[in-house]
């Protein structure tokens, strides 16, 4: 089977089977729990659940795929064992806060592979006693399960070449080939690797029912293997094509749509070298044949980034292919050396999702923990001001009041994260991600019980431009002008406009931020310079980590959008806020040029929590090689200014009604949200509208 007809089958299949039923493993963690209930350790009772998960997982592979790690459908009777066991498994402690959202460190596996991994375990349980012994041996356990889970891939390869013609039944054997070495040693090629990635990835997540742990850096991870293979001439670059796009669509059986997965190029070494290889390339044209939603690849920009990089993320782009985006190097370093992060491992990290950066392989950082609807706390300072006896003299003071109540919430938000992790140290436990994240084994300690080398909190703010909008309409209206009071403002509002729409036109019609207007602009700094300050403020357990904000929404602008009244700015109730760190929708009037001025005229470094900048264009104009070289003008003149990440929807605003009206034809449509993609048919109506309503720029390369 050619490559391109390859993955198109396998593209084709992976959304006829979306939404199939898995085969479930709580029945087996049920059996664990129950056999193991005179263990006193939770955490070694853990180690044997991951085990006996892991050990539960059956695999399916059709005539098509070159990587195991599609899981096997639910057979008769699965679906109702499953429930019953979901049901018994709540009466077992359980934990809540964030998970996963992480890349794993491979360097222990892919150097010694599992039974050396398990040496250095039985090596370290021999001095080992108390909670130490019994995080060791948890970690033993999941390494063991882990073993197992790659045996049933293969197997699943070698049950399938009785009877495949000889060029499938040679395919077969490469992949059992694989899952067996790497069962027990490391890899040896790079089919080894991109199979063992997977397979480590997958068993992370469903043996410990973690979320999105992802492929990360894999023109990091992967190249000596490539490099080692094409010296050797074991492998050519079509080959290493089609495992990457085989890779990608795994990934994208295994998600629910509505999510986000992440891989990351370039960059640069500790030394300050640009790491840009082939693989690089490789891993942005696996986009070019899979269009699906995951993953999403980040190229990681600085002034050493070959042009070919750039323009070949430009060119997809301007095909219409969202999943690429460029996040600043030199911005996100200097956050994360300004989070204590030394400067050699400043340049490991991932967007471990949607835009949020952890630092790779030594991570247990909560994301998204909370969102806080900027806009809603605002009205709920409006209202205050309404009912007090003595209102706030001038805008200073409002403002001062209205940093106040959103310093409380920081405040109250990190002791609720506090709380949850502490019931977390409790009553969680993740032995195999632990196994794979710094310095878990080198402290004996499990990632739930402060074992991993970073433990911050991420946050984020949303609705950003929509409250400094709203605050210069009000530094007008109710002090400057004095044409409301603090109660005429609210009754406008509670009434959504409806019978005030003079008024309603007088607050559009005042400057927005997305137009390079300074006044509004510094209202937006003053915001971010003070939510940053008051992170800074707290401390979050394990071990004082930061409290880290960001400014990215993933779908949460049209949630909390959504259940928010009217503001200031003219935006209606229930209508979706502003994505990301960029201007609210359709309000940048003078271009992309001035969005992009106002988008940087502050310090987007300290938002290591994420912050995302969308822009849209209509596809005609990317037919012309002159409009790409004008994108690629205006992401550099974003980068160079501090940018921390853009992502660009080319598509014309006709075609997303027309995907509206014809679902079913527009089954595949990608498009770019706040930081991630998604199929814009299973968006809400209300995220619809929002995508529809963002401003389309008619020209890449000047003012429009």
């Amino acid at each position: 089977m050619q490559d391109d007809g390859r993955i198109r089958t396998l593209r084709e299949r992976c959304f006829a089977r979306k939404g199939l039923a898995w085969r479930d493993t709580s029945a087996a963690a049920v059996v664990a729990l129950r056999s193991t209930e005179a263990i006193p350790s939770w955490q070694t009772r853990k180690g044997v659940v991951v085990r006996e998960r892991l050990g539960a997982l059956r695999f399916a592979l059709d005539d098509a795929e070159l990587l195991a790690g599609r899981l096997a459908p639910a057979g008769p009777g699965e679906r109702e064992e499953a429930a019953g066991a979901a049901k018994a498994l709540r009466g077992y402690p359980a934990a809540g806060g964030q998970t996963g959202h992480c890349e794993l460190d491979r360097s222990r596996i892919f150097r010694h592979g599992i039974d050396g991994m398990l040496a250095e375990l039985a090596t370290r349980l021999q001095d080992a006693s108390g909670t130490a012994a019994a995080a060791l041996d948890s970690f033993r356990q999941a390494l063991l399960g882990l073993s197992e889970m790659i045996e049933h891939a293969a197997l699943t390869a070698e049950a399938l070449q009785e009877g495949a013609d000889p060029e499938r039944c040679r395919e077969l054997e490469q992949i059992a080939i694989s899952c067996r070495r790497v069962a027990h040693g490391p890899p040896a090629t790079f089919r080894d690797a991109v199979q063992l990635l997977w397979l480590m990835d997958l068993a992370v997540m469903l043996g410990e029912q973690v979320s999105l742990v992802v492929p990360g850096h894999l023109d990091r991870t992967l190249w000596p293997f490539y490099a080692r293979d094409r010296a050797a001439g074991r492998l050519e670059d079509p080959e290493a094509l089609a495992l990457l796009e085989c890779l990608y669509i795994l990934v994208n059986e295994a998600i629910p749509d509505g999510l986000a997965m992440s891989v990351m190029v370039g960059g640069r070494d500790p030394a300050g070298a640009d790491v840009t290889n082939p693989l690089s390339f490789l891993c942005l044209e696996a986009l070019r044949r899979t269009r699906m939603i995951y993953p999403t690849v980040g190229i990681c920009w600085h002034e050493g980034t070959p042009r070919e990089l750039t323009d070949l993320g430009v060119e997809l782009i301007g095909l219409g292919i969202p999943n690429v985006a460029f996040f600043g190097d030199a911005t996100i370093q200097k956050g994360l050396r300004g989070l204590g992060l030394p400067e050699v491992e400043s340049c490991g990290y991932i967007n471990s999702t949607c835009v949020e950066i952890t630092p790779v392989g030594a991570s247990n950082a909560w994301v998204a923990s909370p969102y806080f609807s900027t806009p809603g706390i605002l009205l709920d300072e409006v209202a205050a001001q309404a009912a007090s006896a003595r209102p706030a003299a001038d805008f200073p003071a409002f403002l001062d009041a209205y940093r106040a109540r959103l310093g409380e919430r920081i405040a109250g938000a990190a002791a609720e994260q506090n709380r949850l992790r502490e019931v977390r140290r409790l009553q969680g436990r993740k032995p195999l991600q632990s196994v794979f994240t710094r310095d878990c084994i080198e402290r004996a300690r499990d990632i739930d019980d402060g074992g991993a080398r970073c433990n911050w909190v991420e946050c984020s703010f949303v609705g950003l431009a929509n409250l400094v909008d709203s605050l210069h309409v009000i530094r007008s209206e109710v002090f400057g002008q004095a044409l409301l009071s603090f109660s005429d403002l609210q009754r406008v509002l509670e009434a959504d406009f409806v019978g005030f729409e003079a008024v309603h036109h007088r607050f559009l019609a005042y400057p927005k931020y997305g137009n390079a207007d300074a006044a509004v602009d510094g209202l937006f700094d003053d915001i971010i310079r003070f939510a940053a300050a008051e992170c800074r403020r707290q401390r979050m357990a394990p071990d004082g980590s930061a409290f880290v904000p960001g400014a990215f929404c993933w779908v949460m602008h049209e949630r909390l959008g959504s259940t928010c009244g009217a503001t200031p700015d003219g935006r209606r109730a229930g209508t979706a806020f502003a994505d990301g760190c960029g201007p609210a929708q359709g309000r940048e009037h003078r271009g992309p040029t001035a969005a992009i001025l106002s988008t940087t005229a502050w310090d987007h470094s300290p938002l290591i929590g994420g912050a995302a900048y969308n822009m849209k264009f209509p596809a005609a104009l990317f037919r012309e090689r002159t409009s790409r070289e004008g994108l690629r003008d205006l992401l550099l003149t974003f980068l160079r200014r501090g940018g921390f990440e853009t992502q660009i929807n080319v598509v014309d605003a006709e075609t997303l009604r027309a995907a509206r009206r014809e679902p079913e034809r527009h089954r595949d449509l990608v498009v770019r949200i706040g930081g991630y993609t998604d199929y814009f048919v299973r968006l809400s109506a209300g995220m619809q509208d929002e995508v529809i309503r963002r401003t389309e720029f008619q020209d890449a390369g000047r003012e429009g």
